[in-house]
């Protein structure tokens, strides 16, 4: 069985086109292959630097992932912090990477141009580092990524092969990109044509897994249209009734196409849409208001998953210190 990584970054709340695009896909993913989920807050600190901020949202996110349905004795779900390894390999892979490799890499490149600070955390920098170490500590086969995260695991493999070629030994086993399984499409409400996404979206647009009821409902009864008044599945075309029509499909079933001929009006369509959502949301909502109910219960899986990764995790350590040469502890 593959094993697989997928990481989440604990950034504020979980929206539904994170769960229809990726998180459910890892919930059934999960019986298919050896996953490792890891929360990584030690990443979240290039653009956090408020005390208590990821703490917060990351025992938050850990209730979303098992409220979804991720199960702690099928996945190993752990938050990175929990797991030293990830800190100290992240060394030994910025002494193995260039600064010249860093420099070229999009995502610093991207967020510098943008500016809007004076201060530019040298972490946004060594950033790769630390996702190499996060990969190559599970012996990853797999990682599901789209393309804006395919360099991220070229520059992994590259540092794994140059380290193993230095020391002399097959530390680290060379992950692969994959494509991970097509999730639903999830478009923003009021801009249709951009993907849902806290980063660049109003609030109305957004569908987030902790909004209740009458909030899905007023977010989806003001969700943009067109001026046509005719429901039929045309993305180019109709990018508002399409995205009602995948969002509705996604939740209750179905073929987006099929169900337009179900509607003739757009406000039975977004009714119709917004009743599926609060369907989907409802057992996902009772189980996260349970665990954050219950910390004890909620920090217990936590250290179960932890525990899990650290026993991984410790012995591809030990592999890189033993190949390194380091003077074995006394």
């Amino acid at each position: 069985m593959p094993r697989v990584l997928s990481c989440i970054q604990p950034s504020g709340a979980v929206h539904l086109g994170n769960y229809l695009g990726a998180l459910r896909n890892w919930v059934l993913g999960q019986h298919e292959a050896d996953a490792f989920h890891g929360i990584v807050d030690l990443h979240a600190m290039v653009s956090v630097q408020e005390p208590g901020v990821i703490g917060a949202q990351t025992i938050e996110l850990a209730a979303v992932l098992f409220a979804v349905g991720l199960d702690p004795d099928v996945a190993t779900v752990f938050v990175q912090s929990h797991v030293p390894e990830h800190a100290r390999l992240s060394w030994l892979m910025e002494c193995t990477v260039s600064y010249g490799e860093l420099s070229r890499m999009t995502q610093f490149k991207d967020k510098t141009a943008k500016g809007g600070t004076d201060f530019v955390p040298a972490g946004l920098f060594t950033y790769p580092a630390l996702q190499a170490a996060d990969i190559l500590l599970y012996d990853t086969d797999h990682v599901p990524v789209g393309d804006d995260q395919r360099q991220h695991v070229e520059i992994t493999r590259d540092i794994a092969v140059r380290f193993n070629q230095r020391y002399g030994a097959e530390v680290f086993r060379l992950p692969d990109a994959v494509v991970p399984k097509a999730g639903a499409r999830v478009m923003d409400l009021q801009e249709p044509t951009s993907k849902m996404s806290k980063s660049n979206s109003a609030e109305t647009g957004i569908i987030y897994l902790s909004d209740p009821p009458a909030t899905v409902a007023k977010k989806f009864k003001r969700a943009v249209t067109d001026s046509e008044n005719s429901v039929r599945y045309d993305r180019a075309a109709k990018p508002g009734v399409s995205n009602l029509l995948d969002i509705l499909a996604a939740c209750g079933g179905g073929d987006p196409a099929a169900l337009a001929g179900d509607f003739t009006q757009y406000g039975p369509l977004k009714a119709a849409a917004a009743d599926a959502v609060v369907a989907t949301l409802e057992p996902i909502q009772a189980r996260y208001r349970e665990l954050m109910d219950d910390r004890a219960e909620l920090s217990r899986l936590l250290r179960v998953g932890a525990h899990k990764a650290e026993v991984v995790a410790s012995e591809t350590y030990r592999r890189a210190t033993e190949a390194v040469g380091f003077l074995p502890p006394g």
